[in-house]
């Protein structure tokens, strides 16, 4: 029987101030993954600096995702096959071996050395003395004297540089799945150079997808394929003196990046029973000054005429005046299940990232209702941020959880309590869990103690695969299952909806029957 496998984790970076772009707008709907994207050709010919994509909103982000498998650790980070420029597909399967090995930990040296072509005429010149003075024929000495006065020609002299610095432009620093960032390094030097010979190190979630030497520097275009906090990587050039003898290698660390999840696509804001005493878009069964019609009245001295009902005021013979209801604004609070990152053994799709985007989307519904919504992460750490408003709530929230995969390390056999701030009071708290670990059960009772409603997003993982003829491994599934629906049970039977979200559709198939009635909790 194949269990669930864990997701790999990430390095982390600095952490973000400001969030990427404040234009607005509506997210196109999103159905099912985008696969890989068309590779561009990696060039090696001087050519101009690519041009930065400009950081988009999440009304701008791409529709579509990569493909599942592209956001483990283990995939290519250098898209397409290797072009025929020799050079080129030198570097790149240099740059690859070293991404594979991981970020290099000591700094390059400093000093001169020899350059390759250096050592083969070395090498060339010694053998040949040394077989002159082997053979004694003395014609040899003109194999040993050949490479030596290339030596000495192409040295370069006095014009080798003395200072070597690199300085690295990045754009954006803050972006979206799928989106591209580009990267230019500069060599600044007192002196006279030849060649440049890179090595490209990259982070994890990234992917080289264009390669530019120019004579005084390097030009990236990278891809980021997933959300986090990533370390875009470093970038080693060997430069070469003028006369190509000796090189000295340079390094320029790329910084980190913030990668924002495309959210899912969501317009569907159920609501609690209970409304805060706060001005909003959400109709009450209350008296108010709000705009939808609840009934009528008898009229009241003082009242405005252009409120009177006619219709009511003839068949009663008394004036009658329009009745509206009052309008509130919602508080709602999403929970992330961030105890395990499962991926579905047929698909790869990770359960983090479905459930990430998802409360993404569900998010920017709310906030677009202009009602108030908060953040709580449950892992090896607990994340929580408190309710507000406003487009900036939205990447306040994402950026509070860019890190959630390196909580794993700090994992215990006991939760930690959750704040009160964290939930305001008749808050509608979304529950976004695979129900894999009972642990979470006993945070959603803590909620129910509160009184807070509660509505649980089951984020479907995928049942293990079994393999013909393993009786022990069925019957292991069976239990499995067993497990997962005894879960279902316990919520619905303390009043608690379970919804089921389906990776690649949309969160309001899974939130509509919600519409129905308004969810109720408990009483504190």
């Amino acid at each position: 029987m194949t269990a669930e496998r864990p997701a790999g984790t990430g390095a982390a970076g600095a952490p973000a101030a400001a969030p990427p772009a404040q234009r607005a707008g509506r997210l196109a709907a999103q159905t099912g993954d985008r696969g890989r994207r068309p590779v561009r050709r990696l060039a090696t010919a001087p050519a101009a600096a690519p041009v930065a994509a400009p950081t988009r909103g999440p009304a701008d982000a791409a529709p579509g995702r990569p493909a599942p498998g592209s956001r483990r650790r283990g995939v290519r980070h250098f898209a397409g096959a290797a072009p025929g420029d020799p050079v080129t597909a030198r570097i790149l399967a240099r740059s690859a071996r070293a991404t594979a090995e991981g970020l290099p930990s000591t700094p390059p040296s400093p000093h001169w050395r020899p350059a390759e072509q250096t050592l083969r005429l070395l090498t060339v010149a010694t053998a040949a003395a040394a077989a002159a003075l082997a053979t004694g024929h003395a014609w040899l000495l003109a194999l040993a004297a050949g490479p030596a006065v290339l030596l000495v020609l192409a040295a370069p002299g006095g014009s080798r540089p003395t200072t070597l610095a690199t300085t690295a432009g990045v754009a954006p620093r803050r972006c979206f799945e799928g989106e591209r960032i580009t990267a230019r390094i500069e060599v600044e030097h007192d002196g006279r150079i030849g060649p440049l010979d890179p090595t490209v190190v990259l982070g994890p979630g990234l992917v080289l997808e264009a390669l530019t030497v120019r004579p005084t520097g390097v030009d990236l275009a990278l891809r980021a394929d997933s959300w986090g906090r990533w370390s875009l990587g470093t970038v080693d050039l060997d430069v070469y003196d003028a006369g190509s003898l000796a090189r000295r290698t340079v390094r320029a660390d790329l910084g980190t990046a913030d990668v924002f999840p495309v959210p899912g696509a969501a317009g569907l804001t159920p609501i609690p029973v209970r409304l805060p005493e706060r001005l909003g878009e959400h109709t009450t069964g209350h008296d108010g000054s709000g705009v939808e019609v609840i009934g009528v009245r008898p009229y009241v001295h003082g009242e405005r005429q252009r409120r009177i009902h006619w219709p009511s005021t003839t068949r009663r013979g008394s004036i009658q005046i329009n009745q509206f209801a009052a309008e509130r604004a919602a508080d709602a609070v999403v929970l992330l299940d961030t105890l395990g990152d499962i991926h579905d053994p047929a698909t790869g799709v990770s359960s983090l990232d479905e459930s990430l985007r998802a409360a993404a989307g569900l998010t920017r519904a709310y906030l677009r209702r202009h009602d108030r919504i908060g953040l709580v992460a449950v892992g090896g750490q607990l994340r929580w941020l408190t309710a507000a408003t406003g487009d900036r709530q939205f990447y306040r929230m994402v950026e509070s959880v860019l890190e959630v995969r390196q909580d794993r390390a700090h994992r215990g056999p006991v939760l930690p309590q959750l704040p009160l701030p964290a939930l305001p009071r008749h808050a509608l708290v979304y529950a976004f869990t695979t129900l894999a670990d009972q642990r979470i059960l006993e945070v959603l009772g803590r909620i129910g103690d509160r009184g807070n409603p509660l509505v649980v997003v089951e984020i479907p993982v995928g049942e293990p695969s079994v393999e013909p003829g393993d009786e022990v491994g069925a019957l292991a599934l069976r239990l499995w299952r067993a497990e997962r629906e005894a879960m279902r049970a316990a919520l619905r039977a303390r009043g608690v909806p379970v919804a089921r979200h389906t990776a690649g559709e949309a969160l309001d198939l899974a939130l509509a029957p919600l519409l129905r009635r308004r969810i109720g909790g408990g009483v504190r």
